[in-house]
C-alpha cells in the first residue's frame, strides 16, 4: 500500500518532469486532490496539455516509458474522450496514476475538479451527464434481457441484468439530486432513504424464485424513479414494466 508522502512526491515528480519537457505547454491536477478532497485511497490525476498535435503519440509513448522504467508500473490501459487520452497506470504499490493528453487547443477543464499548474487552459467545457432518457431506456432494454435470462435459465447473465437495472436506476437518482452519476460516484451521497430501498434487489443466491424476486424489485425501483423525472413516460410504461417483472414461464431444459 502507498502512503500519501510516496503519492505526494511521484505527483510533484511527474509535474517536475512535465516542466521541464518542452512539448507539453500547460499541466493541471485534476480529480478529488484539485476539490481538496484527497484522502488515503484516492489515485494520481494529472492532465497535460501537448504544444504541437503531431507530438502527442510520441509524448505517450515517452511518458510511458518513464513509468515503467523509473516508476514500476505493472500495467495500463488507454480511456479515450474525444481527443482526450487517458493512460492509466498500475503501480505495485497499488497506486493508480491517471496521465491525461491532449493538444494544447484542447486543453480546458471538462469537470469542475480541475487547478492548472502551469501554462494556459482553454475556455472550461463542462461534460453534461448522460441524458435520463438515454439511461430509462437501457433500464427496460436491460429488464426485457433479465426476464428472457430467467426463463432460460442463465442465471449468471440474468444476475448481471438485474444489477445493471439496479445500477442505472441509481444513476438516474444521483442525476436528479445533482449529484455525480458514473461508476456509482455519487450513490453514496444519496439521501438515505432512495439506497436503502435497493437493498432487497441484491440476488442472494443464484435461483430462478430469488433471481424472479430480486428482479421484480429492480423493476419497481426503476419505476419509481422514472415517476419522479418523468411523469408521463412513467405512466405510458408502468403497465409493460409491471408486467414484465412478474415471474415468467420457465423453458424447459432440453
Amino acid at each position: 500500500m502507498f502512503t500519501r508522502e510516496q503519492r505526494g512526491q511521484l505527483r510533484s515528480d511527474l509535474l517536475e518532469y512535465a516542466a521541464n519537457d518542452r512539448r507539453i505547454g500547460a499541466a493541471a491536477i485534476t480529480g478529488s486532490a484539485a476539490a481538496g478532497r484527497e484522502d488515503l485511497w484516492s489515485d494520481i490525476d494529472l492532465a497535460f496539455g501537448v504544444a504541437d498535435a503531431a507530438e502527442v503519440q510520441q509524448v505517450l509513448t515517452d511518458w510511458t516509458a518513464l513509468m515503467y522504467d523509473q516508476h514500476g508500473a505493472l500495467h495500463h490501459l488507454d480511456v479515450k474522450a474525444g481527443e482526450w487520452i487517458y493512460r492509466v497506470f498500475l503501480l505495485p504499490t497499488t497506486l493508480q496514476v491517471d496521465l491525461a493528453f491532449v493538444p494544447a487547443v484542447e486543453f480546458r477543464a471538462l469537470g469542475p475538479t480541475f487547478r492548472l499548474v502551469f501554462g494556459r487552459e482553454n475556455e472550461p467545457r463542462h461534460v453534461p451527464p448522460q441524458a435520463p432518457g438515454d439511461i430509462i431506456g437501457l433500464g427496460w432494454l436491460y429488464a426485457l434481457h433479465a426476464r428472457s435470462c430467467i426463463a432460460r435459465r442463465k442465471l449468471w447473465q440474468a444476475e448481471y441484468m438485474i444489477s445493471s437495472i439496479r445500477d442505472l436506476t441509481l444513476a438516474l437518482a444521483c442525476i436528479r439530486h445533482g449529484l455525480p452519476s458514473e461508476h456509482g460516484r455519487g450513490i453514496d451521497q444519496l439521501p438515505s432513504g432512495i439506497a436503502t430501498q435497493f437493498e432487497d434487489s441484491l440476488v442472494r443466491h443464484l435461483d430462478t424464485a430469488e433471481l424472479s424476486r430480486a428482479f421484480q424489485v429492480t423493476t419497481l425501483g426503476l419505476l419509481s424513479e422514472i415517476r419522479n423525472i418523468d411523469e408521463a413516460l412513467a405512466v405510458r410504461l408502468q403497465e409493460t414494466l409491471i408486467r414484465l417483472s412478474e415471474p415468467p414461464a420457465l423453458t424447459t431444459p432440453a
